[in-house]
């Protein structure tokens, strides 16, 4: 399907929305402008929580489009580029629930979901602030020894996008060599879209499987301006471009969003 029917899989209300790639890498820049182009003047913002394991620059603009009320990540920056303008403000304002998060506490809670449990048993936080900071992950008492356990509860969402270099018409997807979390993402949403570089009858190796994917979206350059490598290297100019622009003004994120169709389609 078209980027712009797929953003309709995204539910209404106050849904999880999450999100593949790893730092500056295979983003799902694509969709997350398509989302951001399907809101009209008249569009009430969304309340969508954003789940990712480490969240970019297609996060910080979903953030300061108004979309985003709550983030699980454990981490929320643009890497060598410095931080993350409205996420950092919107932080600092205290208008953006964040959720604590650690590798572990995601890696965790993605795995009881694989396991069909409610939640995972682990050494991870002990010793620390961060159960404070999550009252919902509670302490469990290993039934074989005895010893205290941090639960962490299953993670799911209600959607989750993930860019890949191929996929072909059965929803099987390559990612190339850097997988993130996103095998792990595919198989706890309810829903899954694939955008993809090329849309091709079959591909040979695949590391998300057509049976958990509900739509593709063939998206060429739809991880620009982040790297998708070995297709096209990161975009310093435009992700700086971003950041001096601050994202404070609608109008400048939507005449950035034209630059990014601009580039796909090959004008000047």
């Amino acid at each position: 399907m078209s980027l712009q029917e797929s953003v309709a899989l995204l539910p209404a209300g106050d849904a999880c929305l999450g999100l593949g790639g790893f730092t500056l890498y295979r983003r799902p820049m694509a969709f997350a402008l398509a989302l951001l182009a399907s809101l009209g003047p008249s569009s009430s913002r969304r309340a969508l929580t954003l789940l990712t394991f480490t969240a970019g620059l297609e996060s910080d603009i979903l953030v300061g489009a108004g979309l985003i009320s709550r983030v699980r990540t454990c981490y929320f920056g643009l890497e060598a580029f410095g931080l993350a303008p409205r996420f950092t403000q919107a932080a600092g304002d205290g208008t953006l629930e964040i959720l604590e998060e650690t590798e572990a506490s995601l890696a965790l809670g993605l795995r009881a979901a694989l396991s069909g449990v409610g939640f995972m048993p682990s050494h991870a936080w002990q010793g620390t602030d961060l159960p404070r900071l999550r009252p919902d992950v509670k302490e469990v008492a290993d039934p074989y020894s005895g010893e205290t356990l941090t639960a962490f509860p299953a993670i799911r969402c209600d959607l989750a996008v993930i860019h890949a270099l191929r996929a072909d018409y059965e929803g099987n997807a390559d990612l190339g060599q850097n997988w993130g979390v996103d095998r792990e993402l595919a198989f706890v949403a309810d829903k899954v879209i694939v955008t993809a570089e090329e849309v091709v009858p079959r591909i040979q190796t695949a590391q998300v499987f057509g049976h958990v994917v509900s739509a593709v979206v063939e998206a060429p350059g739809g991880a620009w301006p982040t790297s998708c490598y070995p297709n096209y290297r990161l975009d310093g100019e435009a992700v700086l471009a971003y950041i001096d622009s601050g994202g404070a003004d609608p109008d400048l994120i939507q005449q950035w969003a034209h630059r990014h169709r601009a580039a796909l389609s090959g004008e000047s």
